[in-house]
């Protein structure tokens, strides 16, 4: 499980990194229209897309909430890899060591936490503020 923690530990500050450095060179609604209709930039949308909802399952399979779902899904889809490897260090992290990984990936939980409403406020503020400044 150390191993996990790592991966999505870099996961989160590689795009944390990444995020900043193109957020300091260009707003995010700031896109020009010869990028945004490129073909190759839609499909990588699509595909980003396509692979937060498939996540997004296995929290509905988690979350027995259906606050802590909506949440959830708000916060995946306006943050991405950041929302996704922080739900998953904290479900590392919830585990119980005698579980291992079986624990992580099959319990469920009932409540809604403190880390998704945080992370939907965010995202939810960044796309107001984005588009505020466009």
């Amino acid at each position: 499980m150390i191993a996990l923690r790592v991966f999505f530990f870099v996961v989160l500050a590689s795009m944390l990194a990444v995020t900043s450095w193109a957020s300091w060179r260009c707003p995010l609604f700031a896109i020009p229209g010869d990028v945004a209709g490129h073909p190759w930039f839609i499909a990588t949308l699509f595909d980003a897309y396509w692979g937060f909802l498939t996540f997004y399952v296995w929290v509905v399979f988690k979350q027995t909430a259906w606050a802590a779902r909506a949440i959830w899904l708000v916060a995946i889809l306006l943050l991405g890899n950041v929302a996704m490897s922080l739900y998953c260090l904290a479900e590392l992290w919830r585990a119980k060591p005698a579980e291992g990984l079986r624990g992580v990936l099959t319990s469920q939980r009932a409540d809604v936490g403190v880390l998704g409403p945080v992370l939907a406020a965010i995202g939810i503020t960044v796309v107001a503020l984005g588009w505020a400044t466009s």
